[in-house]
């Protein structure tokens, strides 16, 4: 069960295409976002779609298969953890982000 405790996995579609960061130390980075959808009837049973958005960050070999073949609109499945991480912006305010790190990735349809 311990590694159950933070795990996340999602099916969604990209937005956007990923950002790619090559970082001096030679790492790559990928940087994109996901939409999942959820489907429920309201009261008057109509049907409701209701989407979230989720940050994803690859790392290493998984941000180069990010790279090679993952573009804006594609169907893929995630497998990570959820991290949260803050920084200050330009006004000195503390900002806060949660991600997920994917380390797994799965390309979905066609």
């Amino acid at each position: 069960m311990n590694t159950l405790r933070n795990k996340v996995q999602l099916i969604g579609n990209l937005g956007n295409d990923p950002e790619i960061i090559n970082l001096e130390s030679g790492k790559m980075l990928a940087k994109f976002s996901i939409a999942t959808n959820e489907s429920y009837k309201n009261t008057k049973g109509e049907k409701i779609t209701d989407t979230q958005w989720h940050n994803i960050v690859a790392w290493g070999k998984t941000a180069e298969i990010v790279e090679k073949y993952v573009t804006k609109g594609k169907e893929i499945a995630i497998e990570g953890k959820l991290t949260t991480r803050s920084w200050e912006d330009k006004e000195g305010m503390k900002r806060y982000t949660t991600e997920v790190v994917c380390n797994e990735l799965l390309m979905l349809g066609k």
